[in-house]
């Protein structure tokens, strides 16, 4: 069960109202009682916050809310959630969360890391978790992913099923991040295929690069024509347009975060998992006494790897799937290291 909150104030509302509001319902009914009306959430209830695009953007966010939802599932808890519609309604909302009581209080995206600075310092005896990037206080725990891993293991798949030898990467939002995913794919290309060609490209330097399913297939029409038959989006909700377009040319492509095998059965050769949904689990799951701390999810504890299900099993063949498999085995046992963009800024396998 989750319990949204009624959070969709217009972004011209600023903290000075906020905090006058909330000091008026602080006196006269108590600070617990009144945000537990506003949010109707249980105190100590696990919460919650999605990034920019949504809960249901079929990636990223829609990973971490199914960790949510097994929780619930699973033992009958209910959660708090909610959706930001702009980058003003970050700190407003983990503040809220903080002051009713929800503990641990968990944020998808590495966006939340500023404002979580701010008010996990305020509340030393709540639990909070962010996904994607690393905030050092003694009350957070940073859970980051191996992404250049399991993209190496999905680039290997894209080169064996290419026919062209060409063949795309869309990332969402140009930063460090998506290109990890771009030069650990390209990595994994090159080593099946020295002589492929990798074609990137980002969708914006903006937070609405990862909502632009237009933008998505004007650039998978434009891998296309320059030879590229498979296609590997890492763009968020602006990978459901790449999906489309690319289903409906008649090209192959690659899902991330979530299994998006399903969206486009046959077409979709494979979607890179990376478990934001266990990270989610795992944190409602130790709840109050969730370990501060620095967490690192790969290819060798099971936090990215590659979806092969009956959407697409037609599509991977058994030598695919062996050189694959032995790929994620020796990248576990230390015999394959794939280089991290992110450790050094340098991709020697993709140029940006």
């Amino acid at each position: 069960m989750s319990v949204t909150w009624g959070l969709n104030w217009p972004d011209q509302v600023n903290n000075t109202y906020w905090e006058y509001e909330m000091t008026l319902m602080t006196k006269f009914l108590g600070a617990s009682a009144a945000l537990a009306l506003s949010a109707g959430a249980a105190l100590a209830d696990p919460a919650i916050i999605f990034d920019l695009g949504g809960k249901f953007d079929k990636s990223f966010n829609e990973a971490a809310f199914g960790g949510a939802q097994r929780w619930a599932e699973e033992t009958g808890g209910s959660f708090a959630e909610f959706e930001i519609t702009s980058d003003a309604q970050r700190e407003q909302a983990i503040r809220q969360f903080a002051e009713a009581g929800n503990n641990p209080i968990v944020m998808a995206g590495f966006s939340w890391a500023t404002p979580l600075e701010t008010v996990a310092k305020d509340y030393p005896d709540l639990k909070f978790e962010i996904i994607d990037m690393v905030v050092d206080l003694p009350n957070v725990t940073s859970v980051v992913f191996n992404e250049h891993e399991g993209s190496y293991l999905v680039g290997m798949m894209a080169a064996m099923a290419s026919e062209s030898g060409t063949v795309g990467f869309i990332g969402g939002m140009d930063i460090p991040l998506i290109r990890k995913f771009a030069c650990g794919y390209a990595q994994g290309v090159m080593a099946v295929n020295p002589d492929a060609t990798v074609i990137s490209n980002m969708t914006g330097t903006t937070p609405s690069a990862w909502n632009d399913p237009v933008k998505g297939s004007e650039l998978t029409l434009a891998q296309i024509s320059q030879g590229a038959d498979v296609v590997y989006a890492a763009a968020g909700g602006t990978g459901v347009g790449v999906l489309q377009t690319a289903a409906d040319q008649g090209i192959l492509s690659i899902g991330v975060d979530s299994n998006q095998n399903y969206l486009h059965p046959g077409q979709v050769l494979t979607s890179m998992m990376k478990r934001v949904d266990n990270a989610v689990y795992e944190a409602f799951t130790a709840g109050a006494d969730l370990a501060p701390g620095f967490n690192v999810m790969g290819v060798a504890n099971g936090g990215v790897g590659y979806a092969l299900d009956d959407n697409n099993a037609s599509l991977v063949s058994a030598e695919m799937q062996a050189a694959v498999d032995q790929a994620a085995a020796d990248i576990s046992s230390g015999a394959l290291m794939v280089h991290d963009y992110m450790s050094d800024e340098t991709c020697d396998a993709l140029s940006f």
